[in-house]
């Protein structure tokens, strides 16, 4: 596991490399960015309004999966592609994807000779990825999803069905019940705003220092609660 020293006056370790996953409308990205200034590192983040498809894709599901799922996993590639090369020397590096969690959205939204084909291209296109020092994953419940989904008010989201959040919950919590990938930490976001209350990000910062190789739950209490 590679590690860099905290500054002086900080307790604990900084992951030289590490990512923030979750469904749609769990906070990652917006976690993702506060940890990149926190660690002054730099950042690597999912770029969904660069799809032409996804649109479509959330008005109608059969006829734009394919499409919006190949779009998806050439732009991530070369995303991950890009970063490996330019950023070698960088001490830390924070990201709001793994490149694996792709097939999560291609296993549950495409047809079966959709998927033979999407999982022939993803075998090609497969890059010698840097292994995440920790990978946290955010999780929260479908009520939450829907609400934080329609509180930021991005076009292209809001034909998002809950039956479709429903079943993308549950296939995130199958791929990282079975992950074994990297360092992970699971982290129960439904109650705590890691972006607008310090004491919440705090809170999280002080647990990722402290923690190891190996899986790990954290369920912070809301700020303000008492235990």
């Amino acid at each position: 596991m590679s590690i860099q020293q905290d500054k002086p006056g900080q307790a604990g370790i900084t992951p030289g490399y590490l990512v923030v996953e979750g469904p749609i409308g769990v906070g990652k990205t917006s976690l993702a960015q506060k940890l990149s200034l926190a660690f002054g590192s730099d950042l690597l983040l999912e770029r969904p309004e660069e799809n032409p498809f996804l649109e479509r894709f959330y008005q109608s599901h059969k006829h734009f999966a394919l499409p919006t799922q190949l779009f998806f996993l050439f732009q991530r590639a070369r995303q991950m592609q890009e970063w490996k090369q330019r950023d070698l020397f960088s001490p830390t590096r924070v990201a709001d994807f793994l490149l694996e969690k792709d097939r999560i959205f291609a296993r549950l939204n495409l047809e079966d000779d959709e998927l033979r084909l999407y999982e022939q291209v993803y075998e090609q296109l497969k890059i010698d990825l840097p292994v995440p020092d920790l990978v946290i994953c955010l999780q929260a419940p479908v009520e939450v999803l829907l609400e934080r989904v329609h509180r930021r008010g991005i076009a292209f989201e809001r034909s998002i069905e809950r039956n479709y959040l429903e079943r993308l919950n549950e296939a995130y919590t199958h791929f990282f019940y079975h992950y074994t990938g990297a360092p992970l930490l699971m982290v129960n976001a439904a109650e705590v705003n890691f972006v607008e209350s310090d004491t919440d990000f705090q809170s999280l910062l002080a647990f990722i220092r402290s923690a190891r190789g190996g899986r790990h739950f954290f369920n912070p209490l809301p700020a303000g609660a008492s235990a």
